[in-house]
């Protein structure tokens, strides 16, 4: 008989009686209403006997183990190499960020079979996509069923075929339901049940499995907390729905590290790996206005410039307001803070507003020393170089602090077509380059006398 009890969508956490507060992740208002079923002894669950055995460490074989690169470099990239056999992997993203078209992608150009289950789209709007991406794989199977066992029933049938699946996606986890317990689909107990079996069953028959998974308003997977922590790797999928770039992260992997990022452009083919993000996030036509700088900064292993825009204007409304995107709040409102109380910028009357441009959402503290010099900019109406980048960490007394692997910086900011940089001046570079000037600077207002002496000096040119 099931009974009624209350789970926590950010842990997993059950209780007996609704709580205002969780007292396992401390979270507020997560708690939800659901029935908690008993197995019923007339199903008793497939995977409840343990198919494996207690052996020493020395005589397993890991010959299984297997990673596989997949036709998209960036995946493999963020994957640190390839999806490996067994493993189950969860993409989670907002919905209509292009989750589904990234593995229909991966789906149709996959040199092995691939199931792909499609628990929200019929067959014919999968065809339809597929049409529009202008790939064709009859070794791509569409199969359309939420059922947990029969999705199980039908992989495990296909093994013992010459052509097994390699790989199999699941679109989405939200969707599937398992006849072992009772209750509604998209509820916390049935996204764990059917996240449980997929994964007993990935590792029992050595076929990776991708799940798709929503997340919610919050930014959180849609479901328990739980669920990150039964999978081996967690990828992100981020981005603006109205820009045409997207980011891939691993925020888990099992298999490899966490610290790679991978760079899309939504295109209406599909998604296509961006391979330079450099030319493609900063202005190329070598015209800028004032409020607009250009900040090198390190995503995962990858280096990049980005455009940074800041338009500072007097507060009509009375209360100055503080805006940004793609750029966190909460930090921008302490560089502020810093340019107020220790360079003597008056701000605390003025309204500034903050964008990174392309839609991509940037957490690098080496963009501080570009967000600064952008809102001085845009505060004295000047206009930085075009061919002026800056990499540099900000700290409360308003001095530059290093940032790590400058070099990769100063190299990154001369191919793309740089001729100066501005970095802290505690900053060690290891090796010299050649072809950029490389300006020192150990104080905010370092950076504002560099800048004004520069162009000052254009003008007089």
């Amino acid at each position: 008989m099931s009974k009624i009890y209350f789970y926590c969508k950010s842990c997993g956490y059950e209780s007996p009686k609704w709580l205002g507060k969780c007292p396992s992740c401390n979270q507020w208002n997560t708690f939800v209403e659901e029935l908690k079923p008993t197995l019923s002894k007339n199903k008793p669950n497939q995977y409840s006997n343990n198919y494996s055995k207690a052996v020493p460490i020395g005589s397993i074989k890991n010959e299984n183990s297997q990673m596989r690169p997949t036709s998209d470099s960036e995946l493999n990239i963020v994957l640190g190499g390839g999806i490996v056999s067994g493993s189950v992997i969860l993409l989670a993203g907002e919905p209509g960020i292009g989750k589904s078209t990234l593995l229909l992608q991966i789906a149709l150009r996959h040199n092995a079979k691939v199931l792909y289950i499609s628990g929200e789209e019929a067959p014919s709007q999968i065809k339809l996509r597929a049409d529009r991406l202008g790939i064709n794989n009859n070794d791509c199977i569409i199969f359309n069923e939420t059922s947990s066992s029969k999705i199980i029933n039908h992989c495990s049938q296909t093994t013992s075929d010459k052509n097994p699946y390699s790989l199999v996606i699941v679109d989405s986890i939200q969707t599937l339901f398992s006849d072992y317990i009772e209750s509604p689909v998209g509820s916390v107990s049935q996204i764990k049940q059917c996240c449980s079996e997929l994964v007993q069953f990935a590792k029992k028959s050595n076929i990776a499995v991708i799940l798709i998974g929503h997340i919610t308003k919050e930014g959180q997977i849609a479901g328990p907390k739980i669920l990150e922590h039964m999978v081996d790797v967690v990828v992100n999928f981020e981005g603006e729905k109205n820009h045409m770039y997207r980011l891939l992260r691993a925020s888990k992997n099992r298999f490899g590290p966490t610290s790679k990022v991978g760079v899309y452009e939504m295109q209406e083919t599909g998604l296509r790996p961006v391979l330079n993000p450099s030319t493609i996030l900063i202005n190329q036509n070598g015209s800028y206005a004032s409020g607009t700088t250009i900040a090198s900064t390190f995503q995962g292993q990858k280096t990049f410039l980005v455009e940074v825009q800041a338009l500072v204007t007097r507060a009509v409304y009375g209360t100055p307001q503080r805006s940004s995107v793609g750029f966190n709040a909460k930090r921008l409102n302490m560089l502020l803070a810093v340019m107020e109380k220790k360079c003597g910028f008056k701000l605390s009357t003025k309204d500034v507003f903050l964008n990174i441009a392309g839609g991509i959402s940037i957490s690098d503290p080496s963009m501080d020393l570009a967000v600064i010099a952008s809102i001085l900019s845009s505060n004295e109406d000047l206009i930085i170089q075009s061919k002026l980048c800056l990499s540099g960490e900000v700290g409360l007394n308003g001095e530059i602090r290093p940032v790590p692997r400058i070099d990769e910086h100063i190299e990154e900011a001369k191919r793309v077509g740089f001729e100066k940089i501005i970095i802290s001046s505690k900053n060690k570079i290891i090796k010299k380059i050649d072809g950029i000037m490389v300006i020192q600077c150990s104080k905010v207002m370092d950076v504002y006398t560099c800048i004004s002496n520069l162009l000052n000096q254009n003008r007089n040119e």
